[in-house]
């Protein structure tokens, strides 16, 4: 009887299994666990790759990062979020400035001023009013107006996030905390990565950055000698820094709403700069706030809980996992542009012209560390959009019959849009000045033979290859430093390499690899052979990455080379390393790319200008490149408008750096995204970063689709609940049987005992 009753146990147990499916309303696969309050809310659901490594505006560089950054805080401008080419517009600041140029005795000076007579841009800039913080704690006062929580002492280690405090206040935003965070840029507790740039522009900001490490260098020493230490007190464990109590020239507040900054010589791309968070503000209050004793140990931090006064608010933030935006409810409210491009009304994108912004009232960001699970979700619909891996490409896109990029059956019939887009972006592999081998070395017989070097290697370098093979075509081949988008760019034939292309029937066609290695011979390499070894030249390709998934291009590289009979050795390792080796000028070659700051060719071209040496200065030229023609042209070009002179201008630097070959000019990638037909008031948009608040989602239609997509199968309930009855039933039946025969055996052994009188 045990036996069967352990086996009728199983069987109630299927039955009981199968009945809790039949009643679960929810599907099985919903990855969210949320409350009925959440529910309620308007939510966007999307994913991040990468752990956002800093959220401070002064530090924060990364796209990652700015997916958080650019929704909190708010510079003075933003770009317009439909219009091309783009546009600045204000943001917190009431209206576009236009600077005043001063010469060196202060006389103001007409707008077409030449470049070497200005001594100082000035920029007068007008707050918009009744703009408020996020509620915080650091904001949050008693009756008699003292702080609450600025003074926690050990109290403070028990506390991980601001949202723990019972009390939040707010405040206005005030022309004084631009001020604040400009100066915040100088110091050497933060590390800006844009002080080195901004140093030589903001007047008095490289000055101010002395002074900071002076004083802090002097209150280590007070500190040390105080406590009797033998090392120096840690950056991190120093007092507030009250930057209030610091002059800066560059940037003052001539009232509560009216900001200066004033700007050394001519430079009209600053304005750019004015719509990074790089200049958001930052309250004083948030700043001593977060500099308290304990609350390090838990990462309660600004770099870590910002405070802004955007559209959203971070109120969850585990990186690892899941990070949170929630509506600010301090929020002014924006309206929605009432004008675009051409077309976009027609693409409904105009449909909500006017009506106050933000529409979504959260943002779930889930990390996703693997390409597979995060596009199988969102076939399910629990992520609102999508971009398109290698992986997954060929599910999602297939060629239409022009030619062009088009959605499959499958993506179209559940109402799925693809948007394509080309990115402002460049991927080059750039060749070190400094390497004695590819560099121009010290004579005009090695500069000669090094460029000859690298024009050789330019023509084997098939990117077009490169793009099949690791993107899926999604990329247009680079042929100068200003990408396509930009004023300066060259299309057709006026724009092509003419040192790595010929032009065959309108179109450039790659030269063939025996015009490489005849350049290859004329270098001093026949066939590739070092002349000082006999044997095949040997050159260093520095790298991030190593992993498994890193091999298939590792060996393309090698083949490309190999096509001279060079030998390629590569040299991967981490990114804070692989950073190292360019900052000290110690890799021969790399590979890198970069994203626009700001819709000017000169933030692409200033990437090769001499002064700007990554060894030398710090500067963001990595290969260190060094051309007095092309730094002379730059110098004219940088500051002068969009003309046919400055386009002329731009098109000789081109031509420049074409024969001299610092870069090999790679791709530009094109973006694939995939958006569900319930996320509305999607366009491409590179440089407005803050768009969360122009989207919108359609929450009925998307929890119909999830219903749609992820019913359960019930086919295989019945099916179950008969294999478990063909499992039970040779087990019964032989119970049965053994009842039966144990029956028999019982009614014969009391027959017996019957005629025998009970005696055996």
């Amino acid at each position: 009887m045990a036996v069967f009753g352990r086996i009728t146990g199983s069987f109630a147990v299927g039955v009981a299994l199968c009945l809790s499916l039949a009643a679960c309303g929810k599907a099985p696969n919903n990855p969210y666990v949320e409350t009925a309050q959440d529910k309620k809310l308007n939510t966007l659901y999307t994913a991040f790759t990468a752990r956002p490594k800093h959220l401070d505006p002064a530090q924060s560089y990364t796209s990652d990062e700015a997916e958080f950054t650019y929704q909190i805080y708010e510079p003075l401008f933003q770009y317009h979020y439909l219009k091309r080419p783009y546009q600045l517009e204000p943001l917190a600041a009431a209206e576009m400035p236009m600077p005043v140029y001063l010469d060196e005795t202060g006389n103001v000076l007409p707008d077409d001023a030449p470049l070497n007579a200005v001594k100082t841009s000035v920029y007068t800039i007008k707050l918009k009013r009744g703009i408020q913080y996020q509620p915080h704690p650091a904001f949050a006062k008693d009756a008699q107006g003292n702080f609450l929580y600025h003074q926690l002492g050990d109290e403070a280690r028990k506390y991980s996030s601001p949202l723990q405090f019972e009390q939040q206040g707010t405040r206005e935003l005030t022309a004084h905390d631009y001020v604040y965070e400009i100066k915040r840029l100088a110091s050497s507790r933060i590390v800006s990565p844009i002080l080195g740039h901004m140093g030589d522009y903001v007047e008095g900001l490289g000055e101010l950055s002395k002074t900071l490490q002076e004083h802090d260098k002097a209150l280590k020493e007070k500190i040390q000698k105080e406590t009797g230490s033998a090392f120096p007190p840690a950056t991190a464990d120093l007092p507030w820094l009250d930057l209030r109590q610091f002059d800066l020239p560059g940037a003052k507040a001539l009232d509560d709403h009216t900001l200066e900054i004033r700007v050394n010589g001519k430079y009209p791309q600053f304005i750019y700069w004015l719509a990074m968070p790089f200049f958001a503000p930052i309250a004083w209050e948030a700043d001593a706030f977060y500099c308290q004793k304990g609350f390090i140990e838990n990462n309660l931090v600004l770099d870590w809980w910002p405070v802004g006064t955007g559209a959203y608010m971070l109120t969850e933030n585990d990186p690892n996992s899941r990070m949170v935006l929630s509506r600010n409810p301090n929020h002014r409210g924006e309206p929605y542009p009432s004008e675009g491009e051409p077309g976009d009304e027609a693409k409904g994108l105009l449909a909500d012209a006017g009506k106050t912004m933000p529409f979504i009232d959260r943002v779930v960001f889930t990390r996703e560390k693997e390409g597979i699970p995060y596009w199988n979700k969102f076939l399910q619909g629990y992520y609102d959009t999508s971009g398109v891996s290698a992986d997954t490409f060929d599910q999602a896109i297939r060629a239409s019959a022009d030619g062009d990029a088009a959605l499959t059956p499958e993506m179209a019939e559940k109402g799925i849009r693809l948007e394509t887009s080309l990115a402002t972006s460049m991927f080059y592999l750039g060749f070190n000045w400094l390497d004695p081998v590819v560099g121009p070395g010290n004579s005009a017989e090695e500069a000669r033979r090094a460029k000859l070097l690298r024009q050789a290697i330019a023509i084997a370098m098939d990117w077009e290859e490169f793009s099949q093979i690791f993107t899926n075509g999604r990329a247009v081949p680079a042929h100068g430093p200003v990408p396509p988008g930009l004023f300066g760019y060259e299309e057709g034939e006026a724009g092509y390499n003419t040192q790595v292309y010929n032009l065959v029937d309108g179109k450039p066609v790659r030269k063939p690899v025996e015009d490489a290695l005849a350049l290859l011979k004329q270098a001093g390499y026949d066939n590739g052979i070092d002349p000082k070894t006999g044997q095949p030249l040997t050159l260093a390709l520095d790298t991030t990455g190593g992993g498994p998934g890193d091999k298939a291009r590792f060996d393309w590289y090698r083949k490309q080379f190999a096509k001279l009979n060079i030998q390629l050795d590569i040299r991967a390792t981490d990114w804070n390393r692989f950073q190292e080796k360019i900052r000290k000028g110690n890799a021969q070659i790399f590979f890198l790319g970069w994203n626009a700051d700001y819709p000017d060719p000169e933030n692409f071209l200033f990437l090769l200008y001499g002064p700007n040496s990554r060894a030398k200065t710090a500067g963001e030229n990595a290969s260190n490149y060094s051309n007095a023609q092309y730094d002379a042209m730059f110098e004219r070009m940088k500051t002068m408008p969009n003309n046919e002179e400055r386009a002329a201008i731009i098109s000789q630097m081109t031509d420049l750096v074409q024969d001299d070959v610092p870069w090999l000019f790679a791709f530009v990638p094109q973006q694939f995204g995939l958006i569900h037909e319930w996320y509305g008031n999607v366009k491409p948009n590179d440089l407005a970063r803050n768009s969360i608040k122009y989207k919108t989602i359609d929450t009925a239609k998307r929890d119909q689709a999830r219903k749609e997509w992820n019913q359960p199968e019930w086919w295989p309930i019945p099916v179950l609940l008969l294999a478990l009855a063909l499992f039970i039933w040779p087990a019964w039946a032989a119970w049965k049987r053994r009842e039966q025969a144990m029956g028999i055996r019982e009614d014969l052994a009391s027959t017996v005992a019957n005629r025998t009188g009970g005696k055996r």
